[in-house]
């Protein structure tokens, strides 16, 4: 089962450091028996209707394909609390995104979301790998790279209240639960305030060596909303706590990978396939320090839409272990 998001601090272990693929509101799994007819190799889900005939438009040339938009997702790690049972693990945060959403109602994911333009903006303390380093790591230039590590910071702390900066090159944010601090998300949220802005307002530098880079996933070629999405690791800082901040998700939890993954087979919980493929690779790290020493094939993931049989799927290379 999993933690509530707020009921433990963080642990004292020394800090090291959603969506890409389709987020349509109902899919089938390939295996399910409603599924008709045979799936091609390597399908994972079979897409709706209404997904499925949008799907057909892009793959004729009917419609172009969206571009999509640069984002990031951050896998907040913690160990599993020493008080209970069994051997050392992981444990990771989740939100619920709410049902009315656009993208992925009902989906337990990662904090994370779009690059904000104002993400990319100078002028902010900044400690660890610089832009051009986090470029070379990224594939992309060094300025989209300053842009993604600041989305990554900035859109953990709008959704678990979690800050991933400090008042020195080596500290890091103690407490961020004050009313204070809540001021700040919300201007945040509404873009009254950048993240650089509010970093020199309150004298702090952005700990991008607090990150790691995990993963990148693109989202298919049919979908009216795309993102390429790098997904980044960071273990919560010492005697910080998450906290459900409402917005976009109406639950939020911090569970071991195995668990949320044999959830999503239970149909207790909805996983989209880069979410469910992280936390089986994450959760076969089984500590969190190997999981941020853990060298990662950073190539991008890119699900592709493959009709077979009068029915369209979404299929995964063969490489990519796909856990549902």
């Amino acid at each position: 089962m999993p933690d509530p998001a707020s009921t433990e601090p963080a642990s004292t272990e020394p800090a090291s450091a959603g969506s890409a693929s389709t987020g349509s509101a109902s899919v089938e799994p390939a295996g399910s028996e409603a599924a008709g007819p045979a799936p091609p190799d390597n399908a994972i889900l079979r897409l709706p209707p209404a997904v499925a005939e949008r799907a057909r438009e892009v793959l004729s040339g009917r419609k172009p394909p969206v571009t999509p938009r640069d984002a990031a997702s951050v896998l907040l790690l913690r160990p599993v609390a020493a008080s209970r049972p069994g051997p050392p693990g992981i444990e990771v945060y989740l939100l619920r995104r709410v049902g009315s959403m656009a993208f992925a109602p009902g989906a337990s994911v990662f904090p994370g979301g779009s690059v904000d333009p104002r993400d990319a903006e100078a002028g902010l303390a900044w400690a660890g790998p610089d832009p051009a380093e986090w470029g070379r790591d990224l594939g992309t230039r060094p300025d989209v790279a300053r842009a993604l590590v600041c989305a990554a910071v900035r859109e953990t702390f709008e959704e678990s209240g979690v800050l991933l900066a400090g008042p020195t090159t080596s500290s890091v944010v103690a407490d961020t639960s004050g009313p204070d601090w809540e001021e700040d998300r919300q201007a945040l949220l509404d873009h009254s305030l950048s993240l650089a802005g509010f970093l020199r307002r309150r004298g702090l530098v952005l700990r991008s060596d607090l990150l790691r880079p995990w993963a990148r996933w693109i989202t298919p070629v049919a979908e009216p909303r795309r993102y390429d999405t790098r997904f980044f690791l960071a273990a919560i800082p010492a005697g910080q706590r998450t906290r459900h901040v409402g917005g976009e998700a109406d639950e939020v939890a911090w569970w071991q990978p195995d668990a949320a993954i044999r959830a999503a087979r239970q149909r207790e919980l909805r996983l989209m396939p880069p979410t469910a493929v992280n936390l089986a690779e994450l959760g076969a790290c089984g500590q969190v320090d190997a999981a941020l020493r853990a060298a990662r094939d950073l190539r991008p993931v890119r699900p592709q839409i493959v009709e077979a049989g009068g029915t369209v799927w979404l299929t995964l290379d063969p490489d990519v272990a796909y856990p549902l």
